[in-house]
């Protein structure tokens, strides 16, 4: 939903915004909760914008839900908020650039600033890190953007001649996403990857288990990595974007049921990870754990989604966090920090 009308001769200054917060004096704290854009991520966006905004609501917040449009600047300045939850899947408003436009207008906002969501958001720049840090990861190949399907998929068989997941270089939610574990046609898998224009990313397909584990990292507070979580889902499939979104699709079993050691490997990498990338308040790290309990690290993503049916909530809960104290805790350590 759009909210409307920006005020006449607002102004466009960090200071001139929180003199508009500091005015209201003792009401409620405003939150605005960014929502949608042009992603093709948008809809899965609005989802967890609702459950947020619901969320805060009903912790007495004034909240409004803004869309990621070309009017939203006028809108946040006419609702002058304390702090804004972007709550954004997919480029841009989760690459950096949203948090650059939250940045230069002076308000406090949840999680990562533009560095790290700009490194998290790219596979490509965010293995290269990972590999710095000396992180477990597949082998992988880059693909540019622009790169003709045919001539790409003779190079991923000279690179990787084995089974590979390819995958777009800067989406999530498992778009465009193709998992060959036994061969099959890679030009027309980069066909697909590649038609949402921001390259590609191939890796080496490892078979094992899907599992994740979230940190929660708010601000003056000590970071920690909540509990190691498996995804189960139907026999042949993996964790898809309708197997993400489609309740009774797939189950989360927490603790996950592996060693101790393992456990603490999986959360010492995702912790490991979540520090390389420079986030902070959040993140969500995807690993495949093989038979032999060796893991490889996926990707990090710095805002999980907040739907019904989202992983980062339920490891909260987990640990007693329910998804409104989440939610609570999030604002109030971006209010702590302040503008960044």
């Amino acid at each position: 939903m759009t909210a409307t009308a920006g005020r006449s001769g607002a102004s466009s200054s960090p200071d001139a915004n929180a003199g508009d917060r500091a005015a209201r004096g003792g009401g409620s704290t405003r939150v605005a909760v960014l929502a949608g854009g042009s992603s093709a991520e948008a809809e899965v966006s609005r989802s967890s914008a609702t459950q947020v905004a619901a969320a805060l609501k009903g912790r007495s917040f004034d909240v409004q839900m803004i869309e990621l449009d070309a009017g939203c600047v006028d809108v946040l300045r006419a609702f002058a908020p304390d702090v804004v939850f972007p709550v954004l899947h997919g480029p841009p408003g989760e690459d950096g650039t949203v948090q650059g436009m939250l940045s230069m207008l002076g308000f406090p906002y949840v999680g990562s600033d533009v560095r790290g969501a700009a490194a998290s958001m790219d596979k490509h720049i965010a293995k290269a890190v990972f590999r710095d840090a000396g992180l477990p990861l597949a082998n992988d190949l880059t693909l540019p953007a622009g790169t003709d399907a045919q001539v790409g998929a003779e190079l991923v068989r000279q690179r990787l001649p084995g089974p590979v997941a390819i995958k777009p270089r800067s989406l999530g939610s498992g778009l465009g996403v193709t998992l060959l574990p036994d061969g099959g046609d890679v030009a027309d898998a980069l066909h697909t990857a590649l038609s949402y224009g921001d390259g590609v990313v191939v890796e080496e397909f490892i078979t094992g288990r899907e599992i994740t584990v979230g940190v929660l990292d708010l601000h003056d507070e000590p970071a920690s990595a909540l509990p190691v979580v498996e995804i189960i889902v139907g026999e042949g499939e993996w964790y898809d974007y309708t197997n993400r979104y489609t309740p009774g699709r797939s189950e989360h079993v927490i603790p996950a049921p592996v060693s101790d050691d393992v456990a603490a490997g999986l959360k010492g990498v995702a912790m490991a990870a979540h520090r390389a990338l420079c986030l902070r308040d959040l993140s969500r790290a995807d690993f495949i754990l093989g038979d032999n309990d060796d893991f490889v690290l996926l990707e990090v993503n710095a805002i999980p989604g907040m739907t019904p049916t989202s992983l980062y909530p339920d490891a909260c809960r987990a640990v007693g966090i329910d998804f409104a104290t989440l939610t609570t805790r999030l604002v109030q350590s971006a209010s702590r920090r302040g503008p960044s």
